[in-house]
């Protein structure tokens, strides 16, 4: 069995080959520029050459590209953009109107002058990464599955917060589902809301394989809980330290127990000590996080989580997890004692692990092949759950 697991980023994009007939570590992997830094790339070099361009294609993520963008609008160049494109700036394409980008219908777009530059957005290529492993001689003409996961803030009605939306979003799933990969989906069952998950599947029309998508945060925290020194805890606490995103999760046996989100410019090491030691106490509360710009905090049991067990007391995945190693904690706060997790030996493809871990659950004809390598005889010795019986509390629950 052979399914491609691809983690998007704002900085990289994570890809990993799984094949049932090899151990996990042996598997293929790559780690190499995300869509929307590939995008910056190509809009810097059109702003160098005073060229003005169009974008088209569907709804990707933003950041370095939404920056670039702007740096060219400064540069007094011109921005043609198609509305699926545009809404990768804002879901209001008044606002984006407001930019100084021109919406264009595809008709319009086909008569710019051919001196236009043409840039398509989308964050799932799968044609470059299938030919990036045609160059090494890898087939993926047979994939049993495809599993893709990014982060999709919803599409907020007129006048509802960005941020209060998403986690209104994230309390809705965890409600109906109590696990982690409640955030995935098989590709005709995403919810009209989450427009970049349906972005994905919208421009992944070549693929003859089944398709799931997810959201990144909740994968990267499902991956981390593969670890073992993770796996052998019962009740754990778990943050990714994302470019511009920290989610946290505190999971026990019955799933999610409660769970914040903030902007990860806007936390330092002590102000996500602090709430991190709010989570583990169950008195987070979701306004102090909201009115500090973050997304906010749910608590479904606000029984404590002993801290100072074992020799960890949270566990740190992401490509910011740094900004917590040399934390020191405030004088009237308890250290909070961090371990780095490497789940099969690489953190980098923490997410894909955990996206393969949720295509277990939600394509359950590839399950029993999935679980077998991820929840090995160790780790199931290891775990403090019967794990003949129950899979991983960040998993499905039977």
């Amino acid at each position: 069995m052979k399914i491609l697991a691809v983690d998007i980023g704002t900085g990289t994009q994570d890809i990993y080959l799984y094949n049932s007939n090899l151990d996990l570590e042996n598997n293929l992997k790559l780690v190499v520029p995300s869509p929307t830094m590939m995008v910056r790339e190509k809009i810097r070099q059109a702003t160098r050459q005073g060229d003005a361009i169009l974008l088209s294609g569907v709804t990707m993520g933003g950041g370095p590209s939404t920056w670039a963008t702007e740096a060219h609008l400064r540069a007094g160049l011109k921005v043609y953009a198609t509305p699926e494109a545009a809404r990768t700036f804002d879901d209001d394409l008044a606002a984006v109107k407001q930019m100084g980008i021109e919406i264009v219908s595809g008709d319009e777009a086909e008569r710019l002058p051919g001196a236009v530059r043409r840039l398509r957005f989308r964050d799932f290529n799968f044609p470059a990464i299938y030919q990036t492993f045609a160059t090494f001689g890898v087939d993926l003409d047979r994939l049993d599955a495809v599993t893709v996961g990014v982060f999709d803030h919803g599409n907020a009605p007129a006048g509802i917060s960005d941020r209060a939306f998403r986690f209104d979003y994230l309390d809705e799933r965890i409600r109906l589902q109590n696990r982690l990969s409640a955030f995935a989906y098989r590709s005709d069952e995403v919810p009209g809301i989450m427009t970049r998950l349906q972005a994905v599947v919208d421009s992944a029309q070549e693929l003859d394989s089944p398709l799931v998508v997810m959201d990144t945060a909740p994968a990267a925290v499902l991956g981390a809980m593969l670890d073992r020194k993770v796996t052998a805890r019962e009740r754990v606490l778990i943050a990714n330290v994302g470019n511009f995103h920290t989610l946290a999760f505190r999971m026990g046996r019955k799933g999610i127990e409660g769970l914040f989100e903030h902007h990860t410019g806007l936390v330092n090491a002590n102000k996500l000590n602090k709430l991190l030691l709010r989570l583990a106490r169950g008195t987070i509360q979701r306004e102090e996080v909201f009115n500090d710009q973050g997304h906010g905090a749910l608590m479904y049991d606000t029984s404590p989580l002993q801290l100072g067990d074992g020799d960890f007391d949270v566990v740190i995945t992401g490509p910011r997890r740094s900004i917590f190693s040399n934390n020191q904690g405030d004088k009237d706060d308890q250290f909070m004692r961090a371990y780095f997790p490497a789940p099969f030996g690489d953190m980098m493809i923490t997410g894909c692990f955990g996206l393969l871990a949720a295509t277990a659950d939600v394509l359950p004809e590839l399950a029993e092949a999935v679980r077998a390598s991820l929840y090995s005889d160790e780790i199931k010795a290891a775990a403090p759950w019967d794990a003949d019986k129950t899979e991983h509390p960040g998993s499905i629950m039977k």
